[in-house]
């Protein structure tokens, strides 16, 4: 690369200049790399169509008749296939893949009349997939190409056509399948959703697909399961002062307290940030009245929703303390953010 000047500090040499030099050369192609693929999946989304619309309701029908999309690809078509079909599984549209390379050897068996085919193909004109075409239309199924010529043997061959045309892919030497691969795949990702809404699939239902780690805990766990119950919380009254909540919330190891009226309703909570706040200007408050510096109708979580619920508070409202409540609005627990961890819920 030529001379470089270096730095000598004992008996090590720094080479300063290029080091700064391909870290920012590294930087800006990898920049140029984003771009590009950013400018590909607008012009995706600028060309969505009514095929679009009517591949969702190809699949939808397919899914509700008991039927399933059978994903086929060659290379890192089929590696991106793959991922589809995983996508679409998980949200509640079974999908299976098909070796192409071993369907007429048996794994054709896969396929059932009332399923739906998504070929995918960059050129349209990949030898392997081409060569099972005729024995996968001897079924009753619906093919969906999704490649980038509208002309090719493929596109010519199915009953939908998906545009994935691209205008350069990102590798530098304009071979390596990256543009191509990743407008493919956010074409899928769009199907898997738009047919996710349409089947009106819910959190529950993907609770059921995903059981393990934390998306699992969160999905299936009821707030009650995760909470600290009204024994473990410090509950005052409106005629408190600031000092015998600090009490409270220090004999329960708490960070927060709640404020209850006569019929034990929710009115408010103060917490140990809201006592530091208030010190910094008023260091005689330990005798004022909570009820006057408490913070009135605090975020609250019923507590039968699920966990993921409060997941979503927490990080929507942010805060520390969420207080749970019944059916009469009295509180029966709380959540301390810090108990997330412990229960792998974060």
């Amino acid at each position: 690369m030529g001379f470089v000047w270096s730095l000598e500090i004992g008996i090590w040499k720094f080479p300063l200049l290029l080091t700064l030099y391909t870290s920012m050369d590294y930087l800006e192609k990898a920049g140029r790399v984003l771009d590009i693929e950013i400018f590909e999946l607008k012009r995706l989304r600028e060309r969505l169509d009514e095929n679009f619309s009517r591949a969702v309701e190809l699949i939808k029908e397919a899914v509700d008749g008991r039927g399933k999309v059978v994903v086929v690809g060659v290379g890192k078509s089929g590696h991106i296939g793959a991922k589809i079909a995983a996508t679409l599984t998980s949200s509640g549209s079974p999908a299976v893949v098909l070796d192409s390379s071993n369907a007429l050897h048996g794994d054709l068996g896969m396929i059932a009349d009332g399923d739906v085919v998504l070929a995918l193909s960059a050129s349209g004109e990949t030898e392997e997939l081409l060569r099972i075409l005729p024995a996968i239309a001897r079924f009753q199924v619906k093919i969906i190409a999704m490649c980038g010529d509208s002309k090719s043997v493929l596109a010519q061959n199915a009953h939908l056509f998906l545009d994935v045309n691209i205008e350069q892919e990102a590798c530098p030497l304009n071979l390596a399948p990256t543009s191509s691969t990743t407008v493919m795949l956010a074409l899928g990702d769009a199907l898997a959703m738009v047919l996710l809404e349409a089947r009106g699939f819910n959190k529950e239902d993907f609770a059921k697909f995903h059981p393990g780690g934390m998306i699992g805990r969160s999905m299936l766990t009821r707030v009650h399961q995760i909470m600290r119950p009204r024994e473990a919380m410090a509950v005052v009254s409106t005629n408190a002062s600031v000092r015998d909540v600090l009490k409270a919330m220090t004999s329960v190891r708490a960070g927060a307290a709640v404020v209850i009226g006569e019929d034990e309703e929710l009115l408010g909570i103060f917490t140990h940030g809201d006592f530091v706040r208030h010190f910094q200007s008023d260091p005689r408050i330990g005798e004022r009245l909570v009820a006057d510096l408490m913070t009135l109708n605090p975020v609250t979580v019923h507590k039968d929703k699920l966990a993921v619920e409060v997941l979503n508070l927490l990080e929507r409202h942010r805060i520390d303390d969420l207080v749970v409540i019944d059916d009469d609005n009295v509180p029966v627990g709380i959540v301390d953010s810090q108990d997330l961890t412990r229960l792998k819920l974060l």
